[in-house]
């Protein structure tokens, strides 16, 4: 059986363990729900507090602005994960709010919704602003709702991919590291079942119990003649 150094044998050790952690963690708890935000414009106040009351027992939080710029500012300011936008609204129009969305915070979602729905204002905010869903009014508060939370649900796995690739290139790395110190320590054996062949036999568990007890007993008198040496 080859021997390797024991502080290489102690950091694979501790990789696959962290590996195995982190792989069980994913698969029973699957991802790992995220704290949204979701940030509706339009210059109809009634229409925005009608929303808000739809959306209300949602799993995020509702950001509301009446104007393009409102809603720039709120965006400069605070993570937000959904931009919800009316067409028609003064100094900026929906779709080149959503423009301007999709240059700074790319990794924002683009929705329209819009009571004049045309060919060229859908052409535009899907060109210009790379728009996930075009909507129209009246909406439907529970279709609303529905693609909200598909659309989160997506990114927060895209998050996830991205999040685990970039920790498979750090193990890779720690690996190749591993291998380059220690050739063949990353190597395992498998029998024609795909079970990993051990080096060592498995350990004796009445051996094992007999060894600790006589460590136990051992540790015990040593105790006893301490205190018999203290003892005047």
């Amino acid at each position: 059986m080859r021997l390797f150094p024991f502080a290489a044998r102690k950091q694979l050790a501790e990789w696959l363990s962290l590996r195995s952690a982190l792989l069980h963690h994913i698969w029973a708890n699957g991802v790992e729900l995220m704290k949204h935000k979701v940030l509706l414009v339009d210059d109809d106040r009634n229409l925005l507090e009608g929303l808000r009351r739809a959306l209300r027992k949602e799993p995020y939080e509702i950001r509301t602005a009446e104007s393009a710029d409102a809603a720039l500012h709120i965006l400069d300011t605070e993570p937000v994960s959904v931009v919800v936008s009316d067409q028609d609204m003064p100094n900026m129009t929906g779709t080149e709010l959503l423009a301007k969305v999709r240059e700074r915070y790319p990794d924002t979602i683009r929705f329209m919704l819009t009571g004049k729905a045309t060919l060229d204002v859908a052409i535009k905010a899907i060109n210009d602003g790379a728009i996930s869903r075009f909507l129209t009014k009246p909406c439907n508060h529970v279709d609303l709702a529905v693609t909200i939370r598909q659309a989160l649900q997506q990114k927060e796995l895209m998050e996830e991919a991205t999040r685990l690739l970039r920790v498979s290139k750090r193990q890779s790395a720690v690996l190749e590291g591993l291998e380059q110190e220690s050739p063949g320590i990353t190597k395992v054996e498998k029998d024609r079942n795909g079970r990993i062949v051990l080096d060592e036999a498995a350990p004796d568990y009445d051996d094992l119990i007999r060894e600790i007890s006589s460590q136990a007993a051992h540790a015990e008198r040593q105790m006893e003649n301490v205190t018999d040496w203290q003892t005047p």
